[in-house]
């Protein structure tokens, strides 16, 4: 009989109480004056150690995948001008456990399942709800960034996303982002001004998160340019995101987990 662990024994509780209504208030200020939120040591120093040997304890069943794309996620334009941020191919590399190969008495089950976990990401994110995806790869998923690795340049097409680091690698695997360089809002996607800054010359503030072992993360993508640089070295960048919609009974697309996963279901 699997017996699920209480969120306390998984996250420390006392730096971050998630059902105080004072800091839930501080963590959504600071996302929306920054669009990030980092919360260090989120995770117990112990549960990290444990998740990172249950992450290569399942090393052998990552799908590695290599997408090539541009920056809003589409298929590269050739056939628009070189300055245009359409037009450029960028690529990102990953190995990607799936939901349904994470163990059922894992810590990560505990936070993702957890009601209080779940409500202060709605507070904090101002949603009314949170679900998990339907199909059974998609709302837990271990990511294997190693040597070479990296996540290219782009914007998020949801409004947030929830990641911990459980392992930060020798060198590289930095967590970059331009803010608001581009307003989905107003329809203005900046393609000029997207490939400057791809091209290094752009107006844009370059900002760094600096995710440590155990720190969860919490980032409005969705109109901030951003990637992971390339990881050096030979200890691999463990990366957990937490997946959720807004809406139940929602999957990820067909193809989109054949491209990330190598499988449907």
């Amino acid at each position: 009989m699997m017996i699920r662990r209480e969120l306390e024994s998984v996250v420390d509780l006392r730096a971050h109480p998630l059902d105080e209504a004072s800091y839930v208030d501080r963590c959504r200020t600071q996302l929306e004056e920054d669009g990030a939120l980092l919360l260090r040591g989120f995770l117990r120093p112990a549960v990290v150690a444990e998740l990172v040997a249950e992450a290569e304890r399942q090393r052998n069943l990552a799908f590695y995948s290599v997408q090539t794309y541009n920056v809003y996620l589409d298929p590269p334009d050739p056939s628009q001008p070189e300055n245009d941020a359409r037009s450029r191919a960028i690529v990102g590399s990953k190995g990607a456990v799936t939901t349904d190969q994470v163990s059922l008495d894992s810590a990560l089950r505990t936070v993702y399942d957890s009601p209080i976990f779940r409500s202060f990401l709605c507070r904090v994110l101002g949603e009314i709800e949170l679900h998990e995806y339907a199909d059974p790869l998609s709302s837990i998923n271990v990511n294997y960034y190693d040597s070479g690795l990296e996540l290219g340049w782009h914007f998020d097409n949801s409004s947030f996303s929830v990641t911990l680091l459980l392992q930060a690698p020798t060198a590289g695997g930095v967590f970059e982002f331009v803010p608001n360089l581009r307003n989905t809002t107003a329809g203005f996607q900046n393609e000029v001004g997207v490939a400057a800054q791809l091209d290094g010359y752009g107006e844009g503030p370059l900002l760094q998160l600096d995710q440590a072992a155990g720190d969860l993360a919490l980032f409005r993508g969705r109109e901030a340019l951003h990637h992971v640089t390339p990881v050096e070295g030979d200890r691999t960048r463990l990366q957990v995101v937490l997946a959720y919609n807004t809406e139940p009974d929602l999957s990820l697309s067909e193809n989109a987990r054949m491209t990330f996963f190598g499988r449907l279901s």
